[in-house]
C-alpha cells in the first residue's frame, strides 16, 4: 500500500524542520562532546541523522494514555559516549521546543500545530489532518 501523498508532504516538511534544528544545535553545541567512535563528523554523510553530534527524529504515536493525544514524538539523541550534563540537555530541549513551535508555524501556517512536553517527551500535536497542506 502506497503512503498518502499528503502524508509524504507532511513528513518531508518535518524532515526539513529537523534539518534546520540539527544545524542550529550542531553550530551551538557540536563542540561540547566527542563524537561516538563510530559516528562520522558533521557533513560527512548524505544525512544529518547519520553524522555529527545530534540525531533528531520523529515518530508517529496514537498517544494512548497521553493528555495530548496522537502526534509525533520528537527524539533528541546525542551521539557520544560521554555523559551529557543535565543542564545541557535541559537547555537543548528548551531550544528545540522553541524552534519547533516557530518552524511549525512557518511550515504549516494554515493549521494549529504545537510542540509541547508530554511527560518526559516532546510531542508535535494538534491538527494532523492531511487535507490542509
Amino acid at each position: 500500500m502506497l503512503p498518502h501523498p499528503s502524508l509524504e508532504e507532511f513528513e518531508q516538511k518535518l524532515t526539513r524542520i529537523l534539518a534546520e534544528i540539527d544545524d542550529l544545535l550542531e553550530n551551538r553545541y557540536g563542540h561540547l562532546y566527542p563524537l561516538h567512535p563510530s559516528r562520522p563528523k558533521r557533513g560527512e554523510t548524505a544525512s544529518k541523522a547519520h553524522d555529527g553530534l545530534f540525531n533528531l527524529s520523529t515518530s508517529f504515536t496514537l498517544g494512548l494514555g497521553s493528555k495530548l493525544g496522537k502526534g509525533y514524538v520528537f527524539d533528541l539523541h546525542f551521539a557520544t559516549l560521554e555523559k551529557v550534563e543535565p543542564a545541557v540537555l535541559r537547555e537543548t530541549e528548551k531550544l528545540v521546543l522553541q524552534q519547533l513551535n516557530q518552524k511549525l508555524d512557518r511550515y504549516f501556517p494554515n493549521r494549529k500545530l504545537d510542540a509541547s512536553r508530554d511527560g518526559k517527551l516532546i510531542k508535535i500535536h494538534g491538527d494532523l489532518s492531511l487535507g490542509k497542506l
